[in-house]
């Protein structure tokens, strides 16, 4: 069984995969069974806490730095392993398969040259992105790992400064795919993150990075050149989703660092707590989204103009002409992965809402009233907006510190199981949790009236 929970096993021959383990053919995924779904989870919640009704197992431990994943149509699931440390070369795509339905990975596999950060699936061809190009693996029928090498799409991404890694995206129609690539400094100084440093104006990292280019997603030999640069002004878009409803292009943004630290004159180290806040956008060609020359100010509710660019805290100047978010969420959480709900496991109120996994603060959690993230969040969903205010879903994987090096795991993303459970990365222990929902005989409404709902305004990774 692979990846599916409560479905039966068919009649039929096994195939030995590359990871040299007998891995049975299966037919297609169902819901199953809620009460056989209770059985299948840690007895802890794998230490998370969740909504009335939901509950949690680990898949996998300790399997390194792990980011962005995808799952293929038969439950496979795939992870992009991130290396250690620059330099490392212990990065690469791993591949978990569950043979025998107890929700947890007793196959693995690794496969690639490299490491990274970003990863697809369309049918069998599995896109992954390494922080300098884009890949296309293919998969075989009843093969855990590729057997060839990958074919090259992009190449001569550039990979160097703050904000190195790419994420890759599949368009709706599967022609297309969108790649992040971040920016190369906090907010474009002369001299970046040094106090009092003016920005560059115009600043010259929009021209090959602060964006989010599309590119063929079946033609090889590509070059940043080949593709169309479809977002602007975005510091660094680490979490995209296509919604499978409209199939438009959506981002959570990692705001800027540092307005005490460089402009002491203008902001206090509360204030820093606080701003900006991370913003969720509509992507489209031809919109300017403001980064460097404005951030969004959760309190005011509008960008202002940034220090570098003449602002003082007040000042909006240009950013009256840029895009404001459809949604904001707390200052400097780090928005690193997300995913639409399509499924329908998940209670009534999640249908097509979107799920956001924050990798947490730098700040000490006293000064951010809605605490320093570490979470999964939820954001309810209705004619092609958000709509409401977020609710938490997930907590709990810092345990009780919340800060970078001393938290026990820190959130990356989020994706849909072909049941409609939800997978979720975590970098700091290499932790794949799942999550479901089984009931116990809670409604839907009262699982909706109990769920925690934050307020707040909403370090980059």
């Amino acid at each position: 069984m692979l990846f599916s929970i409560g479905c039966d096993r068919l009649a039929g021959p096994t195939d030995l995969d590359d990871a040299g383990r007998v891995a049975a053919r299966v037919g297609p995924t169902s819901r199953g069974d809620r009460a056989s779904l209770s059985t299948q989870c840690d007895a802890d919640n794998a230490g998370l806490t969740l909504p009335p009704g939901f509950c949690a197992v680990v898949v996998a431990r300790n399997v390194g730095r792990a980011r962005h994943m995808a799952v293929r149509g038969n439950g496979d699931l795939y992870v992009a392993i991130d290396p250690t440390a620059v330099g490392a070369k212990d990065g690469h795509v791993l591949a978990l398969r569950d043979n025998d339905g107890d929700g947890r990975a007793d196959v693995q596999a690794k496969f690639g040259s490299t490491g990274g950060n970003g990863i697809d699936i369309r049918g069998d061809s599995l896109y992954f992105a390494p922080d300098d190009r884009i890949e296309l693996f293919t998969l075989l029928p009843g093969k855990l790992v590729p057997s060839t090498p990958p074919v090259i799409l992009v190449s001569g991404l550039v990979s160097n400064g703050d904000h190195h890694r790419k994420t890759v995206k599949i368009s709706r129609d599967g022609a297309s795919m969108f790649v992040n690539i971040g920016s190369q400094t906090n907010s474009c100084q002369v001299q970046n993150r040094v106090d009092f440093s003016l920005g560059i104006d115009p600043c010259p990292e929009l021209l090959e990075r602060a964006g989010v280019w599309r590119f063929s997603a079946t033609q090889s030999g590509q070059t940043l050149a080949s593709g169309m640069r479809y977002a602007t002004e975005t510091r660094n878009m680490n979490a995209l989703a296509v919604n499978p409803v409209d199939g438009r292009l959506y981002g959570a943004q990692n705001g800027r660092d540092q307005l005490f630290d460089n402009w002491p004159t203008f902001f206090t180290p509360r204030e820093d707590a606080l701003l900006p806040g991370e913003e969720l956008f509509l992507l489209e060609p031809g919109k300017r989204y403001g980064w460097p020359y404005c951030y969004w100010d959760g309190v005011r509710r509008e960008k202002v103009l940034a220090p570098e660019y003449g602002g003082n805290g007040q000042i909006v100047g240009r950013c009256s002409s840029r895009t404001d978010p459809m949604a904001d969420y707390p200052a400097h959480w780090a928005p690193l992965g997300m995913d639409f709900y399509s499924g329908d496991q998940f209670p009534q109120q999640y249908r097509d809402g979107l799920f956001i996994a924050f990798h947490g603060s730098r700040f000490d959690a006293s000064l951010q009233p809605a605490g320093a993230g570490y979470n999964v969040v939820f954001q309810q969903w209705r004619a092609g907006k958000p709509i409401g205010q977020w609710k938490e879903f997930a907590g709990g994987f810092a345990g009780g510190d919340f800060s970078p090096k001393g938290a026990a795991h820190r959130p990356v993303d989020v994706t849909m199981a072909n049941d409609g459970s939800l997978f979720v990365s975590d970098d700091q222990r290499g932790f794949i949790y799942r999550i479901r929902y089984v009931g116990h005989g809670k409604g839907h409404k009262s699982d909706e009236d109990k769920g925690t709902d934050k307020k707040g305004r909403g370090d980059k990774n």
